[in-house]
Protein backbone atom coordinates (compact mmCIF):
# COMPACT_ATOMS: atom_id res chain seq x y z
CA UNK A 1 0.00 0.00 0.00
CA UNK A 2 2.70 2.45 1.01
CA UNK A 3 4.31 1.91 -2.90
CA UNK A 4 0.75 2.62 -4.32
CA UNK A 5 0.33 5.63 -1.99
CA UNK A 6 3.98 7.47 -3.30
CA UNK A 7 2.56 6.72 -6.76
CA UNK A 8 4.82 3.84 -7.39
CA UNK A 9 3.57 1.91 -10.86
CA UNK A 10 1.39 -1.73 -10.24
CA UNK A 11 -0.37 -4.38 -12.03
CA UNK A 12 -3.10 -6.09 -10.01
CA UNK A 13 -1.49 -9.60 -12.09
CA UNK A 14 1.91 -9.28 -10.43
CA UNK A 15 2.92 -12.34 -8.01
CA UNK A 16 3.62 -9.80 -5.16
CA UNK A 17 -0.05 -8.52 -5.27
CA UNK A 18 -1.59 -11.75 -5.55
CA UNK A 19 0.52 -12.71 -2.29
CA UNK A 20 -0.70 -9.08 -0.69
CA UNK A 21 -4.23 -9.95 -1.47
CA UNK A 22 -4.34 -13.37 -0.48
CA UNK A 23 -2.62 -12.97 2.71
CA UNK A 24 -5.47 -10.10 3.42
CA UNK A 25 -8.34 -12.77 2.27
CA UNK A 26 -8.50 -10.79 -0.72
CA UNK A 27 -9.92 -12.00 -4.02
CA UNK A 28 -7.47 -11.10 -6.88
CA UNK A 29 -9.45 -9.75 -9.82
CA UNK A 30 -7.76 -9.96 -13.21
CA UNK A 31 -8.35 -7.71 -15.78
CA UNK A 32 -8.39 -8.71 -18.89
CA UNK A 33 -6.09 -7.48 -22.01
CA UNK A 34 -8.99 -5.88 -23.42
CA UNK A 35 -10.06 -3.77 -20.28
CA UNK A 36 -6.17 -2.88 -19.30
CA UNK A 37 -6.21 -0.94 -22.61
CA UNK A 38 -6.46 2.84 -20.99
CA UNK A 39 -7.38 4.49 -24.61
CA UNK A 40 -9.87 2.44 -25.65
CA UNK A 41 -14.02 3.46 -26.05
CA UNK A 42 -16.24 1.89 -23.83
CA UNK A 43 -19.94 2.10 -24.25
CA UNK A 44 -22.47 2.93 -21.54
CA UNK A 45 -23.62 -0.71 -21.99
CA UNK A 46 -20.03 -1.75 -21.03
CA UNK A 47 -20.29 0.81 -17.95
CA UNK A 48 -23.28 -0.77 -17.02
CA UNK A 49 -22.30 -4.58 -17.04
CA UNK A 50 -19.58 -3.82 -14.85
CA UNK A 51 -21.87 -3.54 -11.83
CA UNK A 52 -21.26 -5.66 -9.51
CA UNK A 53 -18.24 -6.03 -6.37
CA UNK A 54 -16.21 -8.61 -7.85
CA UNK A 55 -16.64 -6.40 -11.48
CA UNK A 56 -16.37 -2.70 -10.63
CA UNK A 57 -16.21 -0.23 -13.23
CA UNK A 58 -16.93 3.43 -12.49
CA UNK A 59 -17.46 6.16 -14.88
CA UNK A 60 -15.49 9.79 -13.45
CA UNK A 61 -15.37 12.99 -16.31
CA UNK A 62 -15.11 10.90 -19.30
CA UNK A 63 -12.73 8.26 -17.48
CA UNK A 64 -14.11 4.87 -17.35
CA UNK A 65 -11.96 3.22 -14.15
CA UNK A 66 -11.79 -0.44 -13.07
CA UNK A 67 -11.90 -0.57 -9.52
CA UNK A 68 -12.45 -4.42 -8.49
CA UNK A 69 -9.09 -4.53 -6.52
CA UNK A 70 -8.75 -1.24 -5.83
CA UNK A 71 -11.78 -0.72 -3.82
CA UNK A 72 -10.28 -3.12 -0.85
CA UNK A 73 -8.10 0.01 -0.36
CA UNK A 74 -10.21 2.56 -0.62
CA UNK A 75 -9.90 4.71 2.62
CA UNK A 76 -13.46 5.02 3.10
CA UNK A 77 -14.17 1.17 2.41
CA UNK A 78 -15.59 -0.75 0.06
CA UNK A 79 -18.74 -0.18 -0.34
CA UNK A 80 -18.08 3.76 -1.03
CA UNK A 81 -16.86 2.59 -4.79
CA UNK A 82 -19.30 -0.48 -5.16
CA UNK A 83 -22.15 1.51 -4.51
CA UNK A 84 -21.14 3.38 -7.93
CA UNK A 85 -20.45 0.25 -9.81
CA UNK A 86 -21.89 0.52 -13.48
CA UNK A 87 -22.42 4.23 -12.89
CA UNK A 88 -21.49 7.88 -13.24
CA UNK A 89 -20.08 8.46 -9.89
CA UNK A 90 -18.55 12.37 -11.49
CA UNK A 91 -20.26 14.31 -8.60
CA UNK A 92 -19.66 11.97 -5.93
CA UNK A 93 -15.91 11.86 -6.51
CA UNK A 94 -15.44 15.82 -6.91
CA UNK A 95 -17.83 16.30 -3.72
CA UNK A 96 -15.06 13.60 -1.61
CA UNK A 97 -11.89 14.79 -3.70
CA UNK A 98 -9.84 16.94 -5.33
CA UNK A 99 -8.99 16.50 -9.23
CA UNK A 100 -5.04 15.21 -8.33
CA UNK A 101 -6.17 12.00 -6.53
CA UNK A 102 -7.60 11.30 -10.05
CA UNK A 103 -4.23 11.97 -12.17
CA UNK A 104 -2.70 9.95 -9.71
CA UNK A 105 -4.83 6.73 -9.91
CA UNK A 106 -6.52 6.91 -13.58
CA UNK A 107 -2.85 5.73 -15.30
CA UNK A 108 -2.97 2.82 -13.28
CA UNK A 109 -6.69 2.02 -12.92
CA UNK A 110 -8.14 3.63 -16.25
CA UNK A 111 -9.83 1.20 -18.90
CA UNK A 112 -10.91 3.74 -21.40
CA UNK A 113 -12.82 6.61 -22.27
CA UNK A 114 -16.62 6.65 -22.12
CA UNK A 115 -18.49 7.36 -25.85
CA UNK A 116 -19.37 10.59 -26.75
CA UNK A 117 -17.09 11.72 -24.10
CA UNK A 118 -18.11 15.31 -23.47
CA UNK A 119 -16.51 16.52 -19.80
CA UNK A 120 -13.90 19.15 -20.14
CA UNK A 121 -10.48 18.29 -18.10
CA UNK A 122 -10.15 20.75 -14.88
CA UNK A 123 -7.21 23.15 -15.66
CA UNK A 124 -4.05 22.32 -13.84
CA UNK A 125 -3.00 23.91 -10.98
CA UNK A 126 0.58 24.66 -13.06
CA UNK A 127 -1.43 26.62 -15.52
CA UNK A 128 -3.05 29.69 -15.25
CA UNK A 129 -6.23 29.69 -13.70
CA UNK A 130 -9.77 30.18 -15.44
CA UNK A 131 -11.23 30.60 -11.82
CA UNK A 132 -13.03 33.90 -11.56
CA UNK A 133 -10.81 36.43 -8.79
CA UNK A 134 -8.35 34.00 -9.06
CA UNK A 135 -5.51 35.57 -11.44
CA UNK A 136 -5.15 39.12 -11.48
CA UNK A 137 -6.70 41.08 -14.02
CA UNK A 138 -4.10 41.20 -16.70
CA UNK A 139 -4.09 37.44 -16.75
CA UNK A 140 -8.10 37.36 -16.98
CA UNK A 141 -8.00 39.54 -20.51
CA UNK A 142 -8.01 42.95 -19.36
CA UNK A 143 -5.90 45.62 -19.86
CA UNK A 144 -3.42 46.89 -17.58
CA UNK A 145 -0.89 49.95 -17.71
CA UNK A 146 2.13 47.83 -15.49
CA UNK A 147 2.28 44.51 -17.09
CA UNK A 148 3.73 43.64 -20.48
CA UNK A 149 3.74 40.54 -22.29
CA UNK A 150 7.13 39.67 -20.49
CA UNK A 151 5.64 39.70 -17.18
CA UNK A 152 2.33 37.27 -19.00
CA UNK A 153 4.52 35.09 -20.02
CA UNK A 154 7.25 35.32 -16.53
CA UNK A 155 3.85 34.05 -14.71
CA UNK A 156 3.20 31.26 -16.55
CA UNK A 157 6.70 29.50 -16.97
CA UNK A 158 7.27 30.35 -13.19
CA UNK A 159 4.27 28.29 -12.31
CA UNK A 160 4.67 25.54 -14.12
CA UNK A 161 8.06 25.53 -12.91
CA UNK A 162 6.80 24.90 -9.50
CA UNK A 163 4.28 23.08 -10.10
CA UNK A 164 6.10 20.45 -11.82
CA UNK A 165 9.11 20.97 -9.35
CA UNK A 166 7.57 21.00 -5.84
CA UNK A 167 3.73 20.39 -6.47
CA UNK A 168 3.36 17.60 -8.30
CA UNK A 169 6.32 15.94 -6.97
CA UNK A 170 4.88 16.49 -3.30
CA UNK A 171 7.85 17.92 -1.98
CA UNK A 172 6.44 21.06 -1.11
CA UNK A 173 4.06 18.93 0.92
CA UNK A 174 6.38 16.38 2.15
CA UNK A 175 8.58 18.73 3.43
CA UNK A 176 6.00 20.89 5.02
CA UNK A 177 4.72 17.84 7.29
CA UNK A 178 8.42 16.80 8.43
CA UNK A 179 9.74 20.19 8.65
CA UNK A 180 13.48 18.62 7.20
CA UNK A 181 15.61 21.13 5.79
CA UNK A 182 14.96 22.27 1.86
CA UNK A 183 17.52 19.98 0.59
CA UNK A 184 20.18 21.54 -0.90
CA UNK A 185 19.63 19.99 -4.85
CA UNK A 186 16.55 22.44 -5.12
CA UNK A 187 18.39 25.37 -3.51
CA UNK A 188 21.36 25.04 -6.81
CA UNK A 189 18.85 24.46 -9.04
CA UNK A 190 16.69 27.61 -8.30
CA UNK A 191 20.21 29.08 -7.72
CA UNK A 192 21.45 28.29 -11.25
CA UNK A 193 17.65 29.07 -12.82
CA UNK A 194 17.96 32.76 -11.32
CA UNK A 195 14.76 32.41 -8.81
CA UNK A 196 17.28 33.77 -6.13
CA UNK A 197 18.45 36.68 -7.90
CA UNK A 198 14.96 37.39 -9.11
CA UNK A 199 13.45 37.41 -5.69
CA UNK A 200 15.70 40.35 -4.47
CA UNK A 201 14.40 42.64 -8.02
CA UNK A 202 16.32 44.85 -10.40
CA UNK A 203 19.62 45.46 -9.07
CA UNK A 204 23.90 45.10 -9.91
CA UNK A 205 23.27 41.21 -8.34
CA UNK A 206 21.30 39.98 -11.24
CA UNK A 207 24.91 40.42 -13.21
CA UNK A 208 26.66 39.05 -10.70
CA UNK A 209 23.82 36.18 -11.03
CA UNK A 210 24.65 36.08 -14.54
CA UNK A 211 28.83 36.31 -14.86
CA UNK A 212 29.48 34.07 -11.23
CA UNK A 213 26.73 31.54 -11.31
CA UNK A 214 25.22 31.01 -14.29
CA UNK A 215 28.28 31.98 -15.89
CA UNK A 216 26.63 32.73 -19.75
CA UNK A 217 26.66 36.37 -21.06
CA UNK A 218 23.49 35.56 -22.91
CA UNK A 219 21.58 33.87 -19.37
CA UNK A 220 18.50 34.73 -19.02
CA UNK A 221 15.77 34.23 -16.00
CA UNK A 222 12.73 32.21 -17.91
CA UNK A 223 13.30 34.16 -20.52
CA UNK A 224 13.91 37.53 -19.43
CA UNK A 225 17.12 40.09 -20.08
CA UNK A 226 18.17 40.87 -16.65
CA UNK A 227 18.55 44.49 -18.45
CA UNK A 228 14.43 44.12 -18.96
CA UNK A 229 14.00 42.89 -15.12
CA UNK A 230 11.92 44.97 -13.19
CA UNK A 231 9.96 44.94 -9.35
CA UNK A 232 7.26 43.65 -11.35
CA UNK A 233 8.65 40.92 -12.20
CA UNK A 234 10.42 40.18 -8.39
CA UNK A 235 6.47 40.91 -7.35
CA UNK A 236 5.80 37.65 -9.51
CA UNK A 237 8.17 35.61 -8.18
CA UNK A 238 7.09 36.39 -4.87
CA UNK A 239 3.27 36.15 -5.51
CA UNK A 240 3.87 32.95 -7.19
CA UNK A 241 5.87 31.09 -4.52
CA UNK A 242 2.94 32.26 -1.95
CA UNK A 243 0.45 30.39 -4.03
CA UNK A 244 2.20 27.12 -3.35
CA UNK A 245 0.26 26.70 0.17
CA UNK A 246 3.05 25.43 1.90
CA UNK A 247 4.28 28.49 4.05
CA UNK A 248 7.34 26.50 6.20
CA UNK A 249 8.52 25.20 3.04
CA UNK A 250 8.42 28.85 1.08
CA UNK A 251 10.15 30.34 4.19
CA UNK A 252 12.88 27.68 4.39
CA UNK A 253 13.26 28.21 0.63
CA UNK A 254 14.73 32.14 0.61
CA UNK A 255 12.78 33.86 3.03
CA UNK A 256 15.73 34.58 4.98
CA UNK A 257 17.51 35.34 1.36
CA UNK A 258 15.18 38.10 0.21
CA UNK A 259 15.04 39.99 3.85
CA UNK A 260 19.00 39.14 4.24
CA UNK A 261 20.70 39.52 1.58
CA UNK A 262 19.70 42.73 -0.10
CA UNK A 263 21.24 44.73 3.20
CA UNK A 264 24.57 43.19 1.73
CA UNK A 265 23.88 44.18 -1.42
CA UNK A 266 22.95 47.89 -0.88
CA UNK A 267 25.77 48.43 2.41
CA UNK A 268 28.34 45.72 2.05
CA UNK A 269 31.91 46.28 1.13
CA UNK A 270 32.98 45.07 -2.25
CA UNK A 271 34.21 41.76 -0.76
CA UNK A 272 31.04 40.81 0.48
CA UNK A 273 29.42 41.99 -2.73
CA UNK A 274 32.63 39.66 -4.57
CA UNK A 275 32.07 36.49 -2.17
CA UNK A 276 28.75 36.46 -0.22
CA UNK A 277 26.62 37.37 -2.85
CA UNK A 278 27.53 34.67 -5.78
CA UNK A 279 27.57 31.72 -3.21
CA UNK A 280 23.93 32.73 -1.46
CA UNK A 281 22.77 33.37 -5.19
CA UNK A 282 23.51 30.14 -6.62
CA UNK A 283 22.23 28.25 -3.49
CA UNK A 284 25.35 27.17 -2.05
CA UNK A 285 25.25 28.89 1.02
CA UNK A 286 22.08 30.14 2.99
CA UNK A 287 21.70 33.33 4.71
CA UNK A 288 19.14 34.87 7.02
CA UNK A 289 18.01 38.59 8.51
CA UNK A 290 18.80 38.77 12.86
CA UNK A 291 17.18 41.79 14.47
CA UNK A 292 14.52 40.38 16.94
CA UNK A 293 15.21 39.60 19.84
CA UNK A 294 13.48 37.75 23.10
CA UNK A 295 13.16 41.62 24.23
CA UNK A 296 13.00 43.59 21.38
CA UNK A 297 11.10 42.50 18.75
CA UNK A 298 9.39 45.01 16.58
CA UNK A 299 10.73 47.79 19.03
CA UNK A 300 14.03 47.55 16.79
CA UNK A 301 15.70 50.68 18.57
CA UNK A 302 14.90 49.21 22.45
CA UNK A 303 17.79 45.77 20.90
CA UNK A 304 19.95 44.64 23.48
CA UNK A 305 22.54 42.37 21.45
CA UNK A 306 26.70 44.42 22.27
CA UNK A 307 28.72 45.08 20.04
CA UNK A 308 32.24 46.17 21.60
CA UNK A 309 34.93 47.23 19.55
CA UNK A 310 38.26 45.39 20.74
CA UNK A 311 41.38 47.82 22.15
CA UNK A 312 43.03 47.24 19.08
CA UNK A 313 40.33 48.36 16.65
CA UNK A 314 40.17 45.38 14.59
CA UNK A 315 37.06 43.15 15.82
CA UNK A 316 33.90 43.44 17.29
CA UNK A 317 32.82 41.34 20.37
CA UNK A 318 29.32 40.18 19.92
CA UNK A 319 27.01 38.93 22.50
CA UNK A 320 23.20 38.67 23.05
CA UNK A 321 20.71 37.08 21.39
CA UNK A 322 18.40 37.02 18.85
CA UNK A 323 14.81 34.75 18.60
CA UNK A 324 11.85 33.90 15.68
CA UNK A 325 14.68 34.59 13.08
CA UNK A 326 13.30 32.45 9.66
CA UNK A 327 15.61 30.55 8.00
CA UNK A 328 18.35 30.52 11.03
CA UNK A 329 18.92 27.27 12.24
CA UNK A 330 20.42 26.53 8.38
CA UNK A 331 22.03 29.67 7.57
CA UNK A 332 25.19 29.83 6.93
CA UNK A 333 25.20 33.97 7.20
CA UNK A 334 23.76 36.14 9.45
CA UNK A 335 22.98 39.79 8.93
CA UNK A 336 22.97 40.85 13.13
CA UNK A 337 21.45 44.31 14.31
CA UNK A 338 23.66 45.08 17.16
CA UNK A 339 24.42 47.82 19.63
CA UNK A 340 28.08 50.10 19.39
CA UNK A 341 26.85 52.50 21.31
CA UNK A 342 24.22 54.53 23.79
CA UNK A 343 20.56 53.82 23.99
CA UNK A 344 18.24 54.41 20.75
CA UNK A 345 18.23 54.08 17.12
CA UNK A 346 21.34 55.95 17.15
CA UNK A 347 23.23 53.67 18.32
CA UNK A 348 22.94 50.68 16.63
CA UNK A 349 24.65 48.76 13.44
CA UNK A 350 24.79 46.11 11.47
CA UNK A 351 27.52 43.27 11.16
CA UNK A 352 27.91 40.36 8.72
CA UNK A 353 28.51 37.28 10.99
CA UNK A 354 29.49 34.03 9.70
CA UNK A 355 28.53 30.48 11.19
CA UNK A 356 32.02 29.28 11.57
CA UNK A 357 32.71 32.17 13.82
CA UNK A 358 33.49 31.24 17.48
CA UNK A 359 30.52 31.54 20.07
CA UNK A 360 27.59 31.51 17.00
CA UNK A 361 24.69 28.92 18.08
CA UNK A 362 21.52 28.30 16.74
CA UNK A 363 18.54 26.35 18.20
CA UNK A 364 14.93 25.53 16.56
CA UNK A 365 12.16 27.26 17.21
CA UNK A 366 8.78 25.64 16.18
CA UNK A 367 6.28 28.37 15.55
CA UNK A 368 2.51 27.85 13.73
CA UNK A 369 3.95 26.87 10.31
CA UNK A 370 6.64 23.88 9.26
CA UNK A 371 10.04 23.82 11.00
CA UNK A 372 11.21 23.46 7.27
CA UNK A 373 11.57 27.28 7.51
CA UNK A 374 14.18 26.69 9.97
CA UNK A 375 13.01 29.56 12.63
CA UNK A 376 15.38 29.41 15.21
CA UNK A 377 16.83 31.52 18.55
CA UNK A 378 20.30 33.00 17.69
CA UNK A 379 22.82 32.88 20.48
CA UNK A 380 26.22 35.44 19.85
CA UNK A 381 28.48 35.03 23.17
CA UNK A 382 32.13 36.42 22.72
CA UNK A 383 31.64 36.32 18.95
CA UNK A 384 34.90 37.96 17.36
CA UNK A 385 33.81 39.99 14.36
CA UNK A 386 36.16 41.67 12.15
CA UNK A 387 35.77 45.57 11.87
CA UNK A 388 35.52 44.60 8.12
CA UNK A 389 32.12 42.62 8.65
CA UNK A 390 30.43 46.21 9.41
CA UNK A 391 27.46 46.87 7.19
CA UNK A 392 27.04 50.88 6.61
CA UNK A 393 28.36 52.86 8.64
CA UNK A 394 28.64 51.94 12.38
CA UNK A 395 25.94 53.35 14.74
CA UNK A 396 24.04 54.43 11.51
CA UNK A 397 22.42 50.70 11.05
CA UNK A 398 19.08 52.08 12.16
CA UNK A 399 18.85 53.60 8.70
CA UNK A 400 20.14 50.82 6.88
CA UNK A 401 17.30 48.35 8.77
CA UNK A 402 15.12 50.67 8.07
CA UNK A 403 15.58 50.63 4.09
CA UNK A 404 15.52 47.34 4.52
CA UNK A 405 12.27 46.72 6.27
CA UNK A 406 10.40 48.63 2.74
CA UNK A 407 11.54 45.89 0.83
CA UNK A 408 10.28 42.78 3.40
CA UNK A 409 6.96 44.37 4.01
CA UNK A 410 6.52 44.68 0.33
CA UNK A 411 7.26 41.13 -0.43
CA UNK A 412 5.34 39.71 2.38
CA UNK A 413 2.15 42.02 1.15
CA UNK A 414 3.20 40.06 -2.47
CA UNK A 415 3.29 36.56 -0.41
CA UNK A 416 0.08 37.74 1.24
CA UNK A 417 -1.66 38.22 -2.13
CA UNK A 418 -0.64 34.88 -3.65
CA UNK A 419 -1.71 32.94 -1.36
CA UNK A 420 -4.93 34.40 -0.79
CA UNK A 421 -5.58 34.05 -4.83
CA UNK A 422 -5.06 30.45 -4.11
CA UNK A 423 -7.48 30.65 -1.36
CA UNK A 424 -10.10 32.09 -3.22
CA UNK A 425 -9.82 29.85 -5.93
CA UNK A 426 -9.75 26.74 -4.14
CA UNK A 427 -12.92 28.07 -2.05
CA UNK A 428 -14.75 29.48 -5.30
CA UNK A 429 -14.10 25.68 -6.74
CA UNK A 430 -15.25 23.91 -3.80
CA UNK A 431 -18.24 25.92 -3.52
CA UNK A 432 -19.27 25.24 -7.16
CA UNK A 433 -18.93 21.51 -6.90
CA UNK A 434 -19.72 21.15 -3.50
CA UNK A 435 -23.35 19.69 -3.26
CA UNK A 436 -25.48 20.15 0.27
CA UNK A 437 -28.93 21.05 0.71
CA UNK A 438 -30.25 20.08 -2.48
CA UNK A 439 -27.86 21.95 -4.20
CA UNK A 440 -24.04 23.06 -5.06
CA UNK A 441 -22.99 25.45 -2.28
CA UNK A 442 -22.40 28.68 -4.15
CA UNK A 443 -26.29 28.36 -4.80
CA UNK A 444 -26.93 29.88 -1.37
CA UNK A 445 -26.88 33.87 -1.07
CA UNK A 446 -24.93 33.10 2.34
CA UNK A 447 -22.02 31.17 0.82
CA UNK A 448 -22.51 33.73 -2.08
CA UNK A 449 -21.42 36.74 0.42
CA UNK A 450 -18.51 35.35 2.22
CA UNK A 451 -17.36 34.72 -1.03
CA UNK A 452 -17.85 38.10 -2.11
CA UNK A 453 -16.19 39.76 1.54
CA UNK A 454 -12.96 37.60 0.44
CA UNK A 455 -12.44 38.74 -3.22
CA UNK A 456 -13.49 42.44 -2.31
CA UNK A 457 -10.59 42.39 0.36
CA UNK A 458 -8.09 41.11 -1.90
CA UNK A 459 -8.76 42.98 -5.06
CA UNK A 460 -7.77 46.20 -3.65
CA UNK A 461 -4.82 45.00 -1.68
CA UNK A 462 -3.62 43.24 -4.75
CA UNK A 463 -3.82 46.62 -7.18
CA UNK A 464 -2.36 48.42 -4.18
CA UNK A 465 0.53 46.24 -4.14
CA UNK A 466 0.66 47.33 -8.08
CA UNK A 467 0.89 51.34 -7.41
CA UNK A 468 3.80 50.58 -4.87
CA UNK A 469 5.59 48.04 -7.14
CA UNK A 470 5.33 51.07 -9.69
CA UNK A 471 6.33 53.55 -7.65
CA UNK A 472 9.44 51.69 -6.41
CA UNK A 473 10.18 51.06 -10.38
CA UNK A 474 10.38 54.71 -10.32
CA UNK A 475 13.21 55.89 -7.73
CA UNK A 476 16.46 54.13 -6.33
CA UNK A 477 16.50 52.16 -3.38
CA UNK A 478 17.32 53.89 -1.07
CA UNK A 479 14.70 56.76 -2.11
CA UNK A 480 11.95 53.74 -1.68
CA UNK A 481 12.78 54.05 2.10
CA UNK A 482 12.25 57.55 2.41
CA UNK A 483 9.03 58.05 0.59
CA UNK A 484 7.40 54.70 0.64
CA UNK A 485 7.73 53.78 3.93
CA UNK A 486 4.51 54.90 5.03
CA UNK A 487 2.48 53.58 2.61
CA UNK A 488 3.97 50.42 2.47
CA UNK A 489 3.61 49.85 5.88
CA UNK A 490 -0.08 50.34 5.55
CA UNK A 491 -0.29 48.31 2.62
CA UNK A 492 1.44 45.45 5.12
CA UNK A 493 -1.47 46.14 7.44
CA UNK A 494 -4.38 45.77 4.86
CA UNK A 495 -3.04 43.25 3.26
CA UNK A 496 -2.85 40.83 6.88
CA UNK A 497 -5.76 42.18 7.29
CA UNK A 498 -7.21 40.78 4.55
CA UNK A 499 -5.58 37.65 4.78
CA UNK A 500 -7.36 36.80 8.19
CA UNK A 501 -11.21 37.75 6.49
CA UNK A 502 -9.88 34.99 4.06
CA UNK A 503 -8.93 32.37 6.13
CA UNK A 504 -11.91 32.84 8.73
CA UNK A 505 -14.42 32.72 5.50
CA UNK A 506 -12.52 30.12 3.81
CA UNK A 507 -12.58 27.63 7.33
CA UNK A 508 -16.51 28.38 7.34
CA UNK A 509 -17.02 27.26 3.63
CA UNK A 510 -14.61 24.41 3.83
CA UNK A 511 -16.62 23.24 7.49
CA UNK A 512 -15.03 19.97 8.54
CA UNK A 513 -12.30 19.54 5.53
CA UNK A 514 -11.33 23.52 6.16
CA UNK A 515 -9.61 22.19 9.93
CA UNK A 516 -8.44 18.60 8.42
CA UNK A 517 -4.86 18.74 8.05
CA UNK A 518 -5.24 15.69 5.46
CA UNK A 519 -7.69 15.90 2.10
CA UNK A 520 -9.38 18.35 -0.01
CA UNK A 521 -9.41 21.14 2.34
CA UNK A 522 -5.58 21.19 3.97
CA UNK A 523 -4.62 23.91 1.79
CA UNK A 524 -7.59 25.74 3.97
CA UNK A 525 -6.35 24.39 6.86
CA UNK A 526 -2.53 25.24 6.39
CA UNK A 527 -3.56 28.97 5.78
CA UNK A 528 -5.58 29.18 9.03
CA UNK A 529 -2.93 27.89 10.96
CA UNK A 530 -0.48 30.49 9.29
CA UNK A 531 -1.81 33.32 8.38
CA UNK A 532 -0.72 35.55 11.02
CA UNK A 533 2.60 35.02 10.82
CA UNK A 534 2.38 37.54 7.80
CA UNK A 535 0.82 40.20 10.53
CA UNK A 536 3.76 39.53 12.66
CA UNK A 537 7.28 39.42 10.84
CA UNK A 538 8.27 42.39 9.18
CA UNK A 539 6.28 44.25 12.02
CA UNK A 540 3.14 43.28 14.08
CA UNK A 541 0.09 45.02 12.95
CA UNK A 542 -0.49 47.87 15.28
CA UNK A 543 3.39 49.26 14.65
CA UNK A 544 3.10 49.15 11.16
CA UNK A 545 -0.44 50.95 10.96
CA UNK A 546 1.24 53.31 13.52
CA UNK A 547 4.21 54.12 11.40
CA UNK A 548 1.98 54.63 8.24
CA UNK A 549 0.52 57.38 10.47
CA UNK A 550 3.36 58.58 12.01
CA UNK A 551 4.90 59.09 8.39
CA UNK A 552 2.05 61.23 6.80
CA UNK A 553 1.71 63.47 10.36
CA UNK A 554 5.81 64.26 9.42
CA UNK A 555 4.53 65.37 5.55
CA UNK A 556 1.07 67.07 6.89
CA UNK A 557 1.11 70.75 5.60
CA UNK A 558 0.84 72.96 8.27
CA UNK A 559 -1.86 75.57 7.06
CA UNK A 560 -3.81 72.65 6.47
CA UNK A 561 -7.24 73.37 8.48
CA UNK A 562 -11.08 72.37 7.94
Amino acid sequence: ISELLHGATWDPRAAEFHDWTKQAGMATHTATAESSNGDRVVTLAELKAHSSPDNAWVLIGNRVLDVTSFRHMHPGGNNVLTQYAGKDATDAFYGLHRHEVLEKWAPKLQVGEIEDACHEEPTSLGEISEVPFAEHMAWRDFDSPYFTESHLELREKFRAFLYQRVGLSGLAEELEESGARVPDDLMLEMGQLGIHAARLGPGPHLKTWRDHVAKDPSATIFGVQIEDFDYFHEQIFHEEMGRIGCGGFVAGVGDGMVIGLPAVNQFGKPWMRETVVPEVLSGRKRICLAISEPQAGSDVASLLTTAVKSADGTHFVVNGTKKWITGGRHAHYFVVAVRTAGAGAGGISVLLISRDMDGVETKAIKTAYSASAGTALVILEDVRVPIENLLGKENQGFQCIMYNFNHERWFICALVVGICRAIIEETFKWCMQRRAFGGRLADNAVVRFKLAAMIAAVEPVAHWVDVVTYQMNRMPYQMQGLRLAGTTSLLKYQATRASQLCADNAVQLWGGRGITKQGMGRYVERFNTGYKLGAILGGSEEIVADLGIKMAMKGFPQHARL
